[in-house]
């Protein structure tokens, strides 16, 4: 070192500049690894705080929201390519560490940000939540990172299809080899088709809209705010990207709701179901939160029959009478156990169950899910669908019709449960609910009906419809 240098002063301390943008997507991050939270419910309050201490603008939201959607959605895969950047195993890096290399491999990878701009915006938020000792360690790594483009990291960390085709699946789309596994069993069928769904399950979800019957119409909706229609239901609209539904003045009120398509459809089918026989008592056997709920009430109300909406767990009983306050017809919302009923067997004319399960058809709007969902979760849904079907079975009188719902694709949870509980109850048959959901293509062998993402546009819904026969 020259004798200039040693005289030279160090430069001054620079306090590292908090990004309001990055600084509430790594609060999201940390909030669904640290407290198992949904994303979906942690970033609005997020940002209706920043958005109030004006912090953000509209641009600022929706890099927010991409910033911690996309970096949910492509975890596994970014976790494969900064393992193959350091020289530890992950579980041995902190886990508020991972959370900003992730979030800087998102922005390098996975959008049109430039690079200097990625890895120096990531390093900053790093001193300010880590300090500037580990910053060095995630500069040093997103600068590894930054060398190759996404396509060409996962020809390097992916193995060959040809040597293991669910690990390969499993790091190209960002699925745990598990569920690569049990999507590929529920669709069958070669490469292509579970490469489709897998994308699907990593695109962002459009946002629909339903117009309750009686209550609300799409004409009104679509005069309130930028739609296209729905693809099957005659109650959906589709929003345009960046609408708020709760600016909405029916949805305010309660007239209108946010539901997926194929939550619509579930209900539909099961209320157009041909039955034999009075149609006066519907049953929401697993109301909560409400929205099938809010649609059956208002499908009841128009045939001048009365819907009975049960929830156990009391606070989603209270969204349950939030959602259907307001509705013209006949209803009532308790809060009791679906599997020990408090009503008697054969009170009802139609019965809805849309049972708990893993969630692994609502990947594109909850992906977190994915990571946090074990194989062994399965065994414990497992008794409580069961028991749910079987109580459904014994409430809906002869002639009587039952539907079967699930958001999950997964056959343990689908038709593994119809078949078992008609074997070990009968007096029961499957009916044919493919006419009941009319124009939707793909619909398989039936009677059964499992919606997909990436056929359908819907969350990987799944309904049996079965008649009581004795």
């Amino acid at each position: 070192m020259s004798e200039q240098a040693r005289r030279r002063p160090p430069k001054p301390y620079r306090k590292p500049k908090k990004d309001p943008v990055r600084m509430l997507a790594f609060e999201a991050l940390r909030a669904v690894d640290e407290r198992d939270a949904y994303a979906n419910l942690v970033l609005p309050p997020l940002l209706r705080k920043a958005r109030e201490a004006g912090d953000f603008d509209g641009r600022d939201a929706a890099l927010a929201t991409e910033l911690v959607y996309g970096t949910l959605r492509r975890q596994g895969t970014y976790d494969a390519i900064v393992a193959a950047c350091v020289d530890r195993p992950l579980r041995e890096v902190d886990p508020p560490v991972l959370d900003v290399l992730a979030l800087g491999a998102h922005q390098l990878l996975g959008t049109r940000i430039p690079t200097h701009a990625a890895v120096s915006a990531s390093v900053e938020l790093a001193r300010v939540v880590l300090g500037d000792g580990r910053a060095k360690f995630v500069n040093a790594v997103l600068r590894k990172i930054s060398q190759h483009d996404l396509d060409a990291w996962v020809e390097r960390v992916a193995p060959p299809y040809d040597e293991d085709p669910e690990d390969h699946l499993a790091v190209v789309h960002s699925h745990p080899r598990w569920v690569v596994s049990a999507l590929w069993d529920s669709l069958g069928g070669g490469r292509a088709g579970i490469e489709d769904l897998l994308e699907a399950d990593n695109e962002r979800p459009e946002v629909t809209l339903v117009a309750r019957p009686g209550r609300s119409t799409t004409e009104e909706l679509a005069a309130a705010t930028e739609t296209l229609p729905g693809r099957w239901s005659p109650y959906a609209l589709r929003m345009a990207e960046g609408g708020e539904p709760g600016a909405i003045e029916a949805v305010k009120e309660g007239r209108a709701g946010v539901q997926d398509e194929g939550s619509q459809l579930v209900a539909l089918a099961l209320a157009n179901a041909p039955l034999e026989g009075p149609d006066a008592r519907w049953l929401d056997g697993c109301a909560g939160p409400g929205g099938k709920a809010a649609l059956l009430a208002a499908l009841a109300a128009e045939r001048g029959a009365a819907l009975l909406a049960s929830e156990k767990q009391p606070h989603r009983a209270r969204l349950v009478e939030r959602a259907l306050a307001g509705n013209p017809g006949p209803y009532q919302v308790i809060a009791a156990d679906g599997t020990r009923p408090s009503w008697r067997p054969g009170s009802f004319d139609r019965v809805l169950v849309d049972v708990p399960c893993s969630g692994l058809g609502a990947l594109r709007r909850r992906p977190e899910a994915r990571w946090r969902r074990r194989p062994e979760d399965l065994d414990g849904f497992a008794p409580l669908q069961r028991g749910l079907l079987t109580e459904a079975l014994r409430a809906v009188r002869v002639g009587g019709v039952v539907g079967y719902a699930t958001c999950s694709p997964h056959l343990a949870e689908t038709r593994v449960v119809v078949d078992d509980v008609l074997k070990r109850t009968g007096g029961a048959e499957l009916i044919d609910a493919r006419p009941l959901l009319p124009g939707v293509p793909a619909l398989g062998e039936g009677p059964d009906v499992q919606l997909w993402p990436h056929l359908h546009g819907t969350d990987a819904m799944y309904l049996a419809l079965l008649r009581r026969t004795a």
